[in-house]
């Protein structure tokens, strides 16, 4: 198991940006595919992105194309989500998991989160 801890969630009008880090263990981050998801209020937890092990490959979800950007830093044991242009509907709490090979399926148990609140 992987631990992570996620941060950088907050308040933010429509419209403006935030950067989550997710922090995890392990002495072999740079192997793990990684990824990031949401759970809004009353919804199923939903794939968000997720990034290849060298971060040359990065999928998205439809909803965040184009305004959501994943990175790593392998030499931090650190994966990042920049959001821009925020919709209130972004509002969620972020999850940020390793992700089973060639699936958008997390791998581990969750962290704890960060919350994201997009006021209109």
């Amino acid at each position: 198991q992987v631990q992570l801890v996620e941060s950088g969630g907050g308040l933010v009008q429509a419209g403006g940006s935030l950067r989550l880090s997710c922090a995890a263990s392990g002495r072999t981050f740079s192997s793990y595919l990684m990824g990031w998801f949401r759970q809004a209020p009353g919804k199923e937890r939903e794939f968000v992105a997720k990034i290849s092990t060298t971060g040359l490959f990065k999928t998205y979800a439809d909803s965040v194309k184009g305004r959501f950007t994943i990175s790593r830093d392998n030499a931090k044991n650190t994966v990042y989500l920049q959001m821009n242009s925020l919709k209130p509907e972004d509002t969620a709490v972020y999850y940020c998991n390793r992700i089973l090979p060639g699936t958008t399926t997390p791998a581990d148990d969750w962290g704890q989160g960060t919350q994201v609140t997009v006021s209109s």
